[in-house]
């Protein structure tokens, strides 16, 4: 059993995340979590399975660039009849970008009996077969048993066989998995201690469902049996019920603990905004009531609660809400969400006296404009314009004048049934009034295009920007046709930098205008533009 205090932190999000109803990641999205997940300074990011589906594959084929995280491949052992050398999922598990790789094989003998229907000690073979295989062509290799518990409770011994196996041919982690979510928390703990008195605890993981609502409380039951690699998923996304959440896991290491997760060290303030971040590109409502995160984890409603918070707030509340990015909501104080802004300020570079005025009025037009839909945890950019707008250190580079976008959706000269759009476009800028038009393939690319033509020969900078990404939410599913819209872009630019915009209306296209606006004066402001004369 180990006694060290270093856990380490491995998120499945874009894998287990993945197998969530209703979830479907496109690879832009792999791209942004995974590079929010770096910058916590999560140790391990698996990013799927090569060869499962093709955003896999177009996510292994050009991953982002990361800093300090291991990226991570996920497959299975060798099948039954073939060599580890000629299998084709282990050779794309070992043939991406990735240069560590978890691989998944049973641990039940009931499956090994049943499901695969392989002879117990061919099994063990094929365990120690794959992990030294590709223990010769990546770095590190991961071994997850899947349905260990259920697997312990039959048969103890072959369980812990199949361990084994995994632990000669050079596995270096040998992750429990409570795969099914069926065991408790005592279990787990009396369970993962008695494998820790026989296998290094510093070698093993602990990996939980949530179907008994215990993921977590699970997760930290192993880690206090001596477990030191914790897998989750944010928010607790995952298949059926979910996986064990992330965010609560780092929370309840970290503050209730004591445990050392290696984390950056801005990374526990930036909790929420990692939660509300993946909820906005999902498209997802937030949970409100979420621990920790969650925008009433920290609220007081009148009475003797607020009067109390007031005079400390450590008699209603169990950890300081800024510790984790949160804030405290009191209904009835107009303060609050003060430090949150001022917060804010601080990560975007903006030194702001707290009794500056202008903090209280853009404090107010947040709530305003959260109040009309806009979320802008998930969208920094505008958060950046919409403060140094009110702070006046950003100037308007150009003004529209008025805009018109024209669908048209017919038969071509080839028979063929297609979608064309065309927009028009009246900006000032350059000391002058310009009109331009642009065609596109639907009324956002065709008046991205045409607000470029009118910019292009000011502003040179733009050259390089491209949008890589655009999501639309309905905010007010009661509505209808005519409910509210929120449109988010993320753009990138030739230096490599990404950018998330948004806007909000009753209209998709003037939705998505006031985004793009946002992500081209974004885009000049960085570049440090002159900003040209307006007509």
């Amino acid at each position: 059993m180990t006694s060290s205090n270093r856990v380490y932190l491995f998120d499945t999000t874009l894998r287990d995340g993945a197998q969530t109803q209703g979830v479907d990641f496109t690879v832009a999205d792999k791209a942004a979590i995974a590079r929010e997940l770096d910058r916590m300074g999560i140790d391990y990011i698996e990013g799927g399975w090569p060869g499962a589906n093709p955003t896999d594959d177009r996510f292994f084929a050009d991953p982002p660039a990361f800093k300090t995280a291991k990226f991570v491949a996920f497959g299975m052992t060798r099948r039954a009849g073939r060599s580890a050398a000629n299998d084709p999922g282990l050779a794309a598990l070992v043939g991406t970008k990735a240069r560590h790789v978890c691989m998944v094989g049973k641990t039940w003998d009931f499956h090994v009996d049943v499901a695969l229907e392989v002879d117990r000690t061919e099994y063990l073979g094929m365990i120690e077969d794959s992990v030294a295989f590709a223990r010769t062509r990546v770095e590190e290799v991961m071994f997850d048993a899947e349905h260990f518990f259920d697997g312990y409770r039959a048969n103890p011994a072959y369980a812990l066989d199949c361990l084994r196996a995994a632990e000669r041919a050079g596995a270096r982690w040998l992750v429990l998995c409570d795969t099914n979510g069926g065991t408790l928390p005592h279990d787990v703990e009396r369970i993962v201690g008695e494998v820790a008195q026989q296998i290094d605890g510093g070698k093993l993981g602990i990996h939980c469902h949530n179907d008994t609502e215990n993921a977590v409380a699970n997760s930290l039951a192993a880690v206090r049996a001596g477990a030191r690699q914790v897998q989750g998923t944010i928010n607790g996304l995952g298949e059926r019920c979910g996986n064990a959440n992330m965010i609560a896991l780092i929370a309840n290491l970290v503050l209730k603990m004591g445990f050392d997760t290696g984390l950056a060290p801005d990374a526990m303030g930036r909790l929420t905004h990692l939660s509300r971040l993946l909820d906005d590109r999902l498209s997802l409502p937030s949970n409100r009531s979420a621990a920790y995160v969650g925008a009433r984890a920290f609220a007081h409603k009148g009475g003797l609660h607020v009067s109390a918070v007031e005079k400390d707030p450590r008699t209603y509340e169990h950890v300081d809400p800024e510790l984790v990015g949160n804030q405290r909501l009191i209904v009835v104080s107009d303060q609050a969400g003060r430090s949150n802004i001022l917060a804010r300020f601080r990560q975007i570079g903006l030194d702001v006296d707290p009794k500056d005025p202008r903090v209280a009025r853009l404090l107010e037009l947040v709530k305003d404009r959260e109040s009309e839909g806009y979320a802008y945890d998930g969208a920094d950019a505008s958060f950046e314009l919409l403060a140094r707008h009110e702070l006046q250190t950003v100037p308007h580079y150009f003004v529209l004048q008025s805009f018109r976008v024209l669908a048209e959706r017919r038969w071509n000269a080839k028979g063929q049934l297609i979608a064309l759009s065309e927009a028009t476009v009246k900006l000032d800028v350059g000391g002058r009034r310009v009109m331009e038009v642009g065609e596109g393939n639907g009324p956002v690319n065709a008046l991205d295009a045409a607000l470029r033509k009118a910019l292009l020969p000011v502003y040179p900078e733009l050259a390089d920007m491209s949008l890589v990404d655009f999501k639309v939410r309905i905010l007010d599913s009661a509505g209808g046709t005519a409910a509210t819209t929120r449109v988010m872009i993320e753009s990138a630019d030739g230096a490599g930098r990404r950018w998330t915009t948004l806007g909000v209306s009753p209209n998709i296209v003037d939705a998505s205008y006031n985004a793009l606006y946002d992500a081209l004066s974004y885009k000049l402001f960085r570049d440090g533009a002159k900003p040209a004369p307006l007509a």
